[in-house]
């Protein structure tokens, strides 16, 4: 497989769809908010960038599930995997493609995830108990990778949940995800560059209706809380929208909070090579041929062990 990689505004959808291209192959996108259906703008589905000289290139793993459901890991690796199946069964090269960083390792990684069934009455336990008790538990559990653990209440009792309850069923983890291999390739920019990008794409969605898109999804039925769950864009437009903040706060806010997000996911990345992730990194400046040329020029040196 080929894993194209990268944080936010990077261009990860057209370099990983050229490639498709000249590889007549097909992308699974590893991106936690693209999985639902009419959230578009907000979670950057950029459909054009899937069409390349003329040729549709197939997607997988978008629009596949209805917004106001807490689409989860464990989900994912599960429909990742049938989707990967069915497309090498028909000898082709799958191109992993997204930031989604806690979906790209739990993949690339090989680790096994286990559907934890959910006890309403867990949260009971920690009703007398602030949050931040609840992340330090939390951390002396487990490693805190994913930022969206701790971004409410209901979220870190369900962390600590699932964390519990792999501590009490050993015998559910010892079966293995399998091993799948990838050349990994990532986009990166400068700090300043990658954050005027940010800027000037938040500036352009605005303008092409990212505030409708949300007021088309409360009148749908989706509750303002179910918005909110989805995080950034989504929870910034949705507390403009009911009139929580004005557009000056909607704009500065969400930029800055975008901001810290491609951060984050430069952590996660730069985590993953700490732990024996190989990612070859690409200079995002280059043009989309030369990225192009940089990656098809690698697959060929290593054509000894991946075959086209």
């Amino acid at each position: 497989m080929i894993t194209i990689l990268g944080p936010t505004a990077t261009g990860k959808t057209t370099l990983a769809a050229n490639i498709a291209y000249y590889l007549n192959s097909e992308i699974i996108s590893a991106d936690s908010r693209q999985v639902y259906k009419g959230m578009d703008l907000g979670t950057g589905k950029d459909y054009s960038d899937y069409i390349v000289k003329g040729k549709n290139i197939p997607y997988h793993l978008i629009d596949i599930i209805n917004p106001g459901y807490e689409y989860n890991v464990y989900e994912y690796q599960k429909d990742f995997l049938n989707v990967y199946q069915k497309i090498t069964s028909r000898d082709i090269r799958p191109i992993l493609c997204g930031g989604t960083g806690m979906y790209l390792e739990a993949v690339l990684g090989g680790y096994k995830l286990i559907k934890v069934p959910e006890n309403t009455d867990y949260g009971k336990t920690f009703e007398n108990k602030n949050d931040k008790y609840l992340i330090e538990i939390l951390k002396e559990k487990k490693e805190l990778h994913n930022v969206s653990d701790t971004s409410d209440r209901k979220r870190l009792i369900r962390a600590l949940e699932i964390r519990e309850y792999y501590d009490t069923h050993p015998e559910e983890v010892k079966e293995k995800f399998p091993k799948i291999e990838s050349k990994i390739f990532g986009i990166k920019f400068e700090r300043q560059q990658l954050k005027e990008r940010i800027t000037k794409r938040l500036k352009t969605r605005l303008n092409e209706g990212m505030i409708d898109e949300v007021k088309n999804l409360l009148d749908s039925g989706i509750t303002p809380e179910q918005l909110k769950f989805y995080g950034l864009e989504y929870k910034f437009l949705t507390q403009f929208v009911t009139g929580e903040i004005d557009h000056n706060e909607l704009f500065s806010g969400l930029n800055i909070a975008i901001h810290q997000f491609s951060k984050r996911q430069m952590t996660w990345f730069r985590r993953m090579e700490k732990k024996g992730f190989l990612i070859n990194w690409i200079d995002g400046n280059l043009s989309t041929e030369e990225k192009v040329r940089i990656i098809l020029s690698s697959l060929s040196n290593d054509s000894h062990r991946m075959t086209f």
